[in-house]
């Protein structure tokens, strides 16, 4: 059977930094070369980063990417890189006069998600991507305009089907007319975001689709952080028995380069198939001179914990990176989410770049100012203690504030010193609250609210206790001091913004309120459905409109790195003036 030397680039690039991930995609290119690689293949829009968004409807952002992927094609041949065949994701327009005319219904200027193949210094081929997806996170109906081919490429004798991402994710399409193409090889390009046990499913489908088509399946993803999205690598190959034998680490920017036995081209012509163009390229006929193939890998596999964790450390070092900020900065309490979040923040940027601010009020009890401070001292970070107590108090003696509105005011305070000091230094102001609580509203709006980003914005406050957990276990293991001190894992959750507050003084316990808000906030289930699975019906009621009336304070809460299935944002987009109340009492009349 004939041989091909496949290199599949995980990289993390900048969406809209055209110059900067040009030079990644030429010096990747060049590793493959010295790694003796035929093909190398990068993600999708690998070229303008990933999601490009409304960047799409711009025409000087489309002109500079067609010239670009031109102009690189020509690089790679200046410098010595001609050979190899380069299968590169860019920004592209759709042909034919027709498509240039705007109107109601297209993607202004008929943009198209696409894949350059690139050889001997000029663009042979692109593919086009078929299926769009317009869910959840995506909202590419929105900004493309779909391709109906299935590109082939004949490389040293084998045939290489090329489609892109959702075609790969969805029924039909070029996927679906792969085998009857006769590809020896369905490669496939990929900015698929993370979320929590994505990795399980990506596996899965690339076996079923192997199976499928008839033929070995590689599978090359993204990695790093874009806004609230987390790319996580994971690149991976399966043969044409669906058998993984190749995968690439998770949040790790590399190239993993396989050898791959492959079928003889066939021969099959082109022609159309369930609407679907098949067009066949020749690079090469002939097969390569059998040599000695490299062994592939595996990569371990990250726990659950691990993998969490890799994503939100991912996606906090990338936003600040990627937007010029050099620092961050987060009020340390002493509890248990503002503990996590800064021992992911010395992991993402290093704790010399991280300063905590302990803001003590009459009410902080002795142990959070301790814990805060143990905290501080395990991880190296910058500390320093701002007491609140002489800055609220004016604002009580001058308005006469008590109750809710008294407990806001500290939380606001805090807010101002934190953001005066952003603004003195240049740091990025991190949020700390979890999504359990931005679920119910347990923020104070211009308070602990505030910042640039808040990396646990999407993870529940059960999951929050369990990362802690395994952060300081991994210390153990590996020999180093644990990050976070025992008792902010151990105590009881509390804002300390009244006497001997607790979470639980309005709260059910965070197990069961994970549980209601699982069904409600990630399932979209409604109040009978909460009520059937055996909650109590006026803590539904309770629970249901605490999240409804909240959606005002979610749309000003900073963006956070997507975990779970349903990330506020991005996923869940509900009206913030909506008269529609979900209320498990009148249900159960019924």
């Amino acid at each position: 059977m004939p041989q091909l030397r496949v290199a599949l680039a995980q990289l993390n690039v900048t969406v809209g930094d055209i110059d900067g991930n040009t030079d990644k995609i030429v010096a990747w290119t060049r590793n493959a070369v010295e790694r003796g690689a035929h093909v190398v293949a990068f993600p999708e829009l690998g070229l303008t980063g990933y999601p490009v968004e409304d960047l799409a409807l711009r025409a000087s952002f489309v002109d500079a990417s067609q010239h670009r992927i031109h102009s690189l094609a020509k690089r790679l041949a200046d410098e010595g890189l001609g050979d190899i065949v380069v299968i590169c994701g860019y920004l592209d327009r759709a042909g034919g006069t027709a498509m240039g005319i705007d109107r109601l219904g297209r993607p202004k200027g008929s943009p198209t998600n696409a894949a350059a193949v690139i050889h001997q210094g000029r663009v042979v081929t692109s593919a086009v991507k078929h299926h769009l997806p317009n869910y959840g996170v995506f909202d590419e109906f929105r900004h493309f305009v779909p391709g109906n081919t299935l590109q082939v490429v004949r490389i040293h004798g084998v045939d290489v089907a090329l489609v892109i991402c959702e075609d790969l994710w969805q029924d039909g399409g070029p996927v679906a007319v792969t085998r009857e193409a006769g590809a020896g090889l369905l490669l496939v390009v990929n900015s698929s975001p993370y979320e929590a046990n994505k990795d399980d499913v990506r596996g899965d489908l690339v076996r079923r689709r192997a199976r499928e088509a008839g033929c070995a399946l590689a599978y090359v993803n993204l990695v790093g952080g874009q806004d609230e999205l987390v790319f996580d690598g994971d690149s991976l190959i399966a043969d044409a028995d669906g058998e993984i034998f190749a995968r690439a680490p998770q949040f790790e920017q590399g190239s993993m380069v396989v050898d791959l036995d492959l079928p003889a081209a066939s021969g099959t012509p082109s022609g159309t198939h369930e609407g679907i163009e098949i067009v066949h390229t020749v690079l090469h006929e002939d097969e390569l001179a059998p040599y000695e193939a490299i062994p592939a890998n595996i990569a371990p596999r990250l726990s659950d914990e691990a993998e969490m964790y890799g994503a939100i450390v991912t996606g906090l070092r990338d936003y600040v990176q990627k937007n010029g900020f050099k620092s961050v900065l987060l009020g340390l309490s002493g509890g248990i989410d503002s503990s996590l979040v800064a021992a992911i923040a010395c992991d993402a940027i290093g704790a010399e770049h991280v300063f905590g601010i302990s803001n003590p009020s009459v009410y902080s009890s002795d142990h959070s100012k301790d814990d805060a401070a143990d905290l501080a001292a395990r991880t190296g970070l910058n500390y320093r203690v701002v007491p609140i107590q002489p800055m609220v108090q004016p604002f009580l003696d001058t308005l006469g504030l008590t109750g809710l509105a008294e407990e806001n005011l500290q939380a606001r305070v805090r807010a101002v010193i934190w953001m005066g000091l952003s603004n003195a230094d240049g740091h990025l102001v991190l949020a700390c609250g979890n999504k359990s609580e931005l679920s119910v509203g347990y923020s104070t709006i211009y308070g602990d609210a505030v910042g640039g980003y808040a990396p646990l914005k999407d993870v529940p406050k059960t999951v929050v206790w369990r990362l802690a957990k395994w952060r300081n276990a991994d210390a153990k293991a590996r020999g180093q001091q644990p990050p976070i001190p025992a008792n902010s894992i151990a105590k009881p959750p509390s804002a300390e913004l009244s006497p001997g507050q607790m979470d639980s003084d309005s709260l059910p316990a965070y197990d069961l309120l994970d549980d209601m808000l699982d069904d409600y906030v990630e399932q979209d289930g409604g109040s009978a459905e909460l009520v059937a699975a055996g909650f109590d019906t006026g803590l539904v009621t309770k629970v249901i409109q605490l999240v409804d009336r909240a959606e005002y304070k979610r749309r000003q809460y900073p963006p956070g790195p997507k975990i779970t299935h349903k990330a506020f944002g991005r996923d869940r987009r509900l009206p913030i003036t909506n008269a529609w109340r979900e209320d498990a009492r009148k249900a159960a009349e019924h």
